[in-house]
């Protein structure tokens, strides 16, 4: 490690994908996938380098935008490679090498998220760690009457029918940003610290691509969006 960043971003990308083959290489909207969220990143100011830790690097380097100084290219070590490796072990690979102050994590599959909710989260994280917080985590918040499988209520009692804007939120880890220092990942050794806070992003921006249902969604919201 030659050089110490402030905050970096994180973006693993591999070849293969299983419901959807290719999908990080596909064509979504005119462009393919992963080049929507890496477009964001690296309009982001703050963010001082972007890594990609990838096993497909001949196949991300026939790309024009992989030239942009601000990315850094990583070759994934064989070890971590595969469907079934978790995604805490590519972060520790890439943190090992490329030394920062804090780390931002995302995915190719968050085509939707904007330059002002990265920017957004990232000022909210630094507001985090000056209150006590040692990493932050986007969710999407929910206000509707939940139940578990056998119909038992969670959040709710049925015999009082408060409206929904009224029952306390329930948020869903979205998938979409991570914010973390290294010392976090150190105590955890996973992405989310011992103590994090949550960061709401907008609906519509927080679709994560995992099968061909989420493909077309994000696709309708994105041709919506052009219009």
């Amino acid at each position: 490690m030659d050089k110490h960043y402030g905050l970096v971003a994180l973006l693993p990308m591999k070849l293969h994908s299983e419901r959807v083959p290719g999908k990080n290489f596909k064509e979504f909207s005119g462009q393919p996938l992963f080049t929507w969220i890496l477009n964001s990143l690296l309009s982001v100011e703050k963010i001082e380098k972007v890594v990609i830790n990838t096993d497909a690097v001949d196949v991300l380097e026939k790309y024009d935008i992989i030239q942009n100084e601000k990315i850094i290219l990583r070759n994934r070590p064989e070890e971590i490679r595969g469907d079934l490796v978790s995604m805490n072990k590519v972060i520790h690979d890439d943190i090992s090498h490329i030394e920062s102050d804090h780390y931002l994590m995302t995915h190719t599959t968050n085509p939707l998220i904007s330059h002002d909710t990265i920017n957004n989260a990232i000022s909210e994280y630094f507001k985090s760690i000056e209150s006590g917080f040692d990493s932050l985590f986007t969710v999407n918040q929910f206000q509707s009457r939940f139940y578990y499988k056998d119909v038992s209520p969670i959040n709710h009692n049925p015999a009082e029918l408060i409206r929904t804007q009224d029952l306390e939120p329930i948020y869903e880890e979205n998938s979409c940003l991570y914010l973390f220092s290294g010392k976090s990942f150190d105590c955890t050794n996973a992405r989310i610290g011992e103590k994090p806070s949550i960061y709401s992003t907008p609906k519509y921006e927080s679709i994560d691509i995992d099968d061909y249902e989420s493909w077309k969604l994000a696709d309708l919201i994105k041709k919506s969006i052009n219009k």
